[in-house]
């Protein structure tokens, strides 16, 4: 075993690193997607709704 060189568990590590530093970084940008995405969902499905109810009296 070469001592020079860094143990494979070690590569392992820098790269879940990477990719938890990655997802911190783009926390934001995907809850604030999320959060838009559920206010139009919500916001089309009141208006269908709506109509629904206006379809039904008419």
């Amino acid at each position: 075993m070469n001592p020079n060189r860094p143990a494979r568990s070690a590569g392992r590590t820098v790269r879940i690193r990477r990719i938890r530093q990655w997802i911190a970084r783009r926390r934001t940008a995907l809850v604030s997607s999320a959060l838009r995405g559920a206010a139009y969902a919500t916001g089309a499905g009141a208006v269908g709704l709506g109509f629904y109810l206006i379809q039904q009296r008419l």
